[in-house]
């Protein structure tokens, strides 16, 4: 009888043995092949939490990354657009300039009026700008729209609205994306010759300036030139703010980087898993387990049985 009680607990106690390192086996196995400490959250809750957490953050960082290579590609559609209004600008006033020269006759002004037309229309055309969706950068938040539209007269009226739009790139940080086209093509201030002032529309300035171009009109000319010293201030102050917006989403990115370098680092210490620790850990199962079935072998070759046919 106590032969079988010891024999019955031998059996249990070296199954069990054997049973524990197997299972242990099996998850050292399945960390060698995913990499991982805990293939399962059941491994160890805590830790599970927290490599959750952490990789929750990396997502929300690598959302605002994707946020900003939108923005900045954005920026730098605006940032060509106002460059060739610049330009344009420039152009437009080195005719102005030549028409009002004294030398210069009534036809050749006209003429100089067509061209100054030409050059009005590639502004139109840029700041009817649209970014990679198919926006129209300077139209505010009705961007579905060109922001500026010109009827067959040539007058051009401004379709947008003033919202500037801000987007996220940061727990504590957000970018404007837009400018209104009211702020870079901005009216000027004309006298209205009764001691006052009126403001006069961007193009309807450009306009007035051809006009008095073509009709030889010197003073509304040099009026004209005077005016264009406004207009590329606008534009040179909405540059300075793109550009300014620009360096501020360059800047961002270069924190997220490193703040997702730094979670990513972080990640790895947490989940990663040591493998030469546990290779070397196997290997020690390993030989239990052998040892285990070995010596479970050993003793069923010493059953009561054998004890009975001996």
């Amino acid at each position: 009888m106590s032969m079988a009680i010891s024999t019955g607990n031998f059996y249990k106690t070296t199954t069990d043995q054997m049973n524990t390192v197997q299972s242990s086996l099996s998850k050292i196995e399945s960390q060698l092949s995913s990499g991982t400490q805990n293939t399962q959250a059941s491994d160890d809750p805590n830790k599970a939490s927290l490599i959750l957490g952490i990789n929750s953050e990396i997502a929300l960082q690598t959302s605002y990354q994707d946020t900003i290579t939108s923005v900045s590609s954005r920026l730098q559609t605006e940032d060509s657009a106002l460059q060739n209004v610049n330009t344009l600008l420039s152009q437009f006033n080195q005719l102005a300039i030549q028409a009002a020269t004294s030398t210069v006759s009534a036809n050749d002004r006209v003429t100089i009026a067509n061209q100054m037309t030409q050059l009005k229309a590639q502004i139109l055309s840029d700041t009817n700008t649209q970014d990679g969706t198919g926006a129209f950068v300077f139209a505010g938040s009705n961007s579905n729209q060109p922001a500026y539209a010109q009827d067959a007269q040539g007058n051009v009226t401004y379709q947008g609205d003033q919202n500037s739009m801000q987007v996220s790139v940061g727990d504590s940080l957000k970018i404007n994306i837009n400018t209104p086209g009211t702020n870079a093509f901005v009216n000027v201030d004309r006298s209205d010759g009764k001691g006052g002032q009126v403001g006069v529309s961007f193009f309807q300035s450009l306009n007035d300036t051809i006009s008095a171009v073509k009709n030889s009109d010197m003073p509304n000319i040099q009026r004209g030139i005077g005016e264009l010293t406004n207009l590329t201030q606008g534009v040179n102050n909405a540059l300075a703010n793109v550009g300014s917006n620009e360096s501020l989403a360059t800047n961002q990115s270069s924190v997220l980087s490193e703040v997702t370098l730094r979670l990513n680092k972080t990640l790895s210490d947490v989940q990663d898993l040591n493998y030469t620790q546990a290779i070397t850990n196997m290997n020690r199962d390993q030989l239990a387990l052998q040892a285990a079935q070995s010596a479970f072998a050993q003793m069923t070759k010493n059953s009561l049985f054998n004890y009975i046919n001996g």
